[in-house]
């Protein structure tokens, strides 16, 4: 058998999809199909019920799917080891990203990375911190900047790099109306929200658990963007980070009210056991930035 069917094999576990799976693995359908029956042959088994809900692994499916991941795993640490022993770093690296470039350092990184190791590349994924952690988590990423206030997350090695503060932020006319809002008069408003699981929802939930409140979700951004762009065009207040949120309100967009400040962490994450000499060229390059 080859790497590759593993692979195969266990992105179709994953996915429960034979087209979500060809994607994963960045291939066609048919040939994930063919790839999937070329091992079913070759081990003797059915590794997958066929319903009309997807592909569900079978009894002797889930027992082989923990034999491959241990596969994949040794292979992969024999190439890190293989690196290191040439003691050179090549490589893309799949790093996800939050917020804007500045804020994460990423010049510095790039410029740093491009000095010492030119064989290492970077592939950049942007996404909200939930999504990029779960990437890292599932091996669709190598290592992700995240915003959260966990020390440790299951499976996964987080340290943190810097104190993120978050504000909330007005949209100008109702600052205008309302220069001394409270607390009671803020939390009674319709807001632009978050995901469940985003950081800035969690901090949203507990502004509003201080005024006796529990936040009803109304409308919802997916991106700081998103929600910067919403409270300026007057939709209602919403939580930003302060550097955003100061830059917007020096362009006239919004305004910050006074009257709350929290703070978050921005982190860098990867996986726990899966290391890489280009992951950890990566890696020195950011601490080495946010020294």
């Amino acid at each position: 058998m080859e790497l590759y069917q593993l692979k195969t094999f266990v992105a179709i576990a994953r996915e429960g999809s034979l087209t979500r799976a060809a994607e994963r693995v960045f291939t066609s359908a048919p040939a994930v199909s063919a790839q999937l029956k070329a091992l079913e042959d070759e081990l003797g088994v059915r590794l997958f019920d066929r319903t009309p809900r997807g592909m569900t692994p079978t009894e002797a499916g889930l027992t082989l799917l923990e034999e491959a991941e241990r596969t994949l795993a040794s292979a992969t640490r024999m190439r890190s080891a293989a690196e290191q022993i040439r003691g050179q770093a090549q490589g893309v690296v799949r790093f996800g990203t939050v917020v804007d470039p500045v804020a994460l350092r990423l010049g510095e990184v790039l410029v740093k990375l491009a000095e010492r190791h030119p064989q290492v590349s970077l592939q950049l994924q942007q996404g909200l911190s939930h999504q990029t952690l779960a990437a890292v988590q599932r091996g669709e990423l190598d290592c992700a900047y995240a915003l959260g206030d966990a020390e440790a997350i299951e499976g996964l090695a987080v340290h943190r790099l810097g104190v993120v503060d978050l504000v909330v932020a007005l949209p100008v006319p109702l600052a205008e109306a309302h220069p001394a809002l409270t607390l009671d008069e803020l939390t009674g408003l319709s807001w632009v929200g978050t995901p469940n699981s985003c950081v800035m929802r969690k901090h949203l939930d507990g502004l509003f658990a201080s005024a006796g409140r529990e936040y009803r979700p109304g409308r919802t951004a997916d991106s700081e963007g998103t929600i910067r762009s919403m409270v300026a065009s007057g939709l209602g207040p919403g939580v930003m980070r302060h550097d955003q949120a100061l830059q917007a309100e020096r362009n006239g967009e919004l305004r910050i009210w006074p009257g709350w400040r929290a703070h978050t962490w921005l982190c860098w994450v990867e996986a726990e056991g899966r290391r890489a000499a280009a992951v950890d060229a990566v890696r020195t390059a950011v601490m080495e930035a946010w020294a």
